[in-house]
């Protein structure tokens, strides 16, 4: 074992089990409250054939969570299934009114959610009352009081805060699945087929690798390399994916499955991932790769635009623009990157102002938005997002009061939240080999709680500094450790201060390690993250 792989897995304290989870040590989903009545009610259901009615969200975990509960009900022998998911600018998150609608003239008996349902009271009372059960399987917050459904299924009750605490809405589907198969509905080792959607869906909603979410994504990696999704297969060929890792996951799949529903449709989505048919699968995969380079263009002149906004030094950014509803929380997230305070990205739409929030640290949107309640119409969410609706009238209101809260908090030092620790720091190069980098691909995928490493180059001595590309935005960097031994770094569309670095200086790196092919050759360079210059300090 490589020293170096050896010293970063001690310092992460990682041991046996998560670098080669073993499938069959799965926790019982049979353990998840609701998960026996759930059951029972899907095997009721096959037996008489009931209409069933799959209710799912518009981004990239309620898409793959509901196809992954339409295969998984499939497997156990319903035959009549619909997946219905709601629109992101009639219907906003959650159960849309229209599920009733549906429910009766389509003459539904049992709607699954996914994804979604935990909230949805009022809906769930109204299914009742024309005869429909509701099954909710989710994984957002929920409260002490739970809706009359026939079953809720959600880590996040209170007699579940164990094993599976961090699945994504697409992981919970999946433990209907696996509970399924050892109810004897689902014959044992169909549902891993499965798993290459539960892996998008995981990673792509943010979640904690913990132990059971390390587990599906480790499986899941390994099938998503097999699918027989002949959507996936496509969309991953448009997108350019050469080898599937968290990255090809992250920003080359699920921002393509992400832009049916942020610019046009989910449905788009969902159709790609449930397909047969190869023609289809390749026009689906091409309209949303349009999708998505109309996503980044929209997205990138918006971003823009908010840079130029009055108020960009408020303890809590609010800016507003003609902008696409879908791309709102992208432009938050952009700006709580840049500018590191929280973001409200608002755009006018049906006469008031709607918009999306961003936070980080210790100021919780959903804390700040029970307490704005006199100057808004509506809004909720997370600790770290939420959607928003003020008056327009009420806007100057609105900014007043969510940085008149914030103060109120007395919180210091927030930037401190959004730093990442390096995880070794390196003065010698000698053993960043490709051994290293084969062994580093064990922990392999990355997500929240399991982050690529990062390693810290401290005062290393820059022998060659060049800039690339047509505009000179890329930046190429020749460093040297104590040893004189030399180390190729790169930067794509580098910040202007990294580019004021230049042959002789000392610098702290902060970087990534990536492979290079050249020529038939493989050698390791750095993927640089963060640049601080003794001259100017650290930015």
């Amino acid at each position: 074992m490589n020293k170096l792989f050896k010293r970063l897995l001690e310092k992460r304290g990682i041991y046996g089990d998560f670098l080669l989870p073993e499938y069959e040590k799965m926790a019982n989903p049979m353990i998840l409250t609701g998960m026996k009545e759930a059951v029972e009610r899907i095997k009721l259901a096959v037996k008489k054939q009931e209409k069933v009615l799959i209710y799912g969200d518009y981004d990239v975990d309620g898409v793959t969570a509901s196809v992954v509960m339409y295969d998984a009900l499939k497997l156990a022998g319903a035959k009549d299934i619909e997946v219905m998911l709601p629109n992101r600018f009639e219907d906003g998150y959650g159960m849309s009114e229209k599920v009733i609608k549906k429910a009766k003239e389509g003459d539904f008996s049992l709607v699954v959610t996914v994804d979604c349902g935990s909230a949805n009271f009022e809906i769930i009372d109204k299914l009742a009352e024309i005869g429909v059960d509701t099954i909710v399987t989710d994984h957002h917050e929920c409260g002490n009081e739970l809706p009359s459904a026939v079953a809720v299924v959600n880590p996040k009750r209170e007699e579940n805060r164990g094993e599976f605490g961090d699945l994504a809405g697409v992981g919970v589907a999946f433990m209907v699945a696996k509970a399924l198969v050892l109810e004897g509905a689902i014959k044992d080792g169909q549902e891993k087929w499965l798993l290459d959607l539960v892996i998008i869906g995981t990673i792509c909603d943010s979640m904690t690798m913990s132990l059971e979410n390390r587990r599906l994504a480790y499986w899941g990696m390994k099938v998503i390399e097999k699918t027989r999704r002949k959507g996936l297969k496509e969309l991953m060929n448009v997108a350019g994916v050469k080898k599937i890792n968290s990255d090809a996951i992250g920003f080359q799949i699920g921002p393509r499955l992400n832009a049916a529903g942020r610019m046009a449709s989910a449905e788009i989505a969902l159709k790609l991932l449930m397909t047969d048919s190869q023609t289809e699968a390749a026009r689906l995969a091409n309209e949303l790769d349009q999708l998505n380079l109309e996503r980044k263009k929209q997205q990138q002149q918006a971003v823009l635009e908010a840079e130029n906004s009055e108020n960009l030094d408020e303890s809590v950014i609010v800016v507003v623009g003609d902008w696409h509803e879908g791309i709102l929380g992208i432009i938050a997230g952009k700006l709580v990157e840049k500018y590191q305070r929280p973001v409200f990205a608002l755009t006018e739409v049906k006469g008031v102002y709607k918009g999306s929030g961003r936070s980080f640290g210790e100021f919780n949107l959903a804390e700040a938005l029970d307490n704005l309640s006199d100057v808004i119409i509506s809004g909720g969410g997370h600790a770290g997002a939420c959607g928003v609706k003020i008056e327009k009238d009420r806007l100057d209101d609105f900014k007043n009061e969510v940085n008149k809260f914030y103060k109120s908090l007395g919180l210091f030092e927030q930037e401190r939240f959004l730093e990442r620790e390096a995880d070794l720091v390196l003065d010698d190069f000698s053993d960043l080999t490709m051994e290293l980098y084969a062994e580093l691909r064990q922990l392999e995928p990355y997500g929240e709680g399991n982050l690529e490493p990062l390693w810290l180059l401290d005062d290393v001595l820059v022998t060659e500094a060049i800039k690339m590309g047509a505009d000179l935005q890329h930046l190429r960097l020749l460093v040297c450790d104590k040893n004189n031994k030399s180390l190729k770094l790169v930067a794509f569309y580098a910040p202007e201060k990294w580019l004021k670095v230049k042959q002789g200086d000392r610098v702290k790196i902060w970087i990534t390690l990536v492979e290079n092919e050249w020529n038939g050759l493989k050698n390791i360079e750095g993927k640089i993250e963060k640049i601080g210059v003794e001259d100017f300090g650290d930015f």
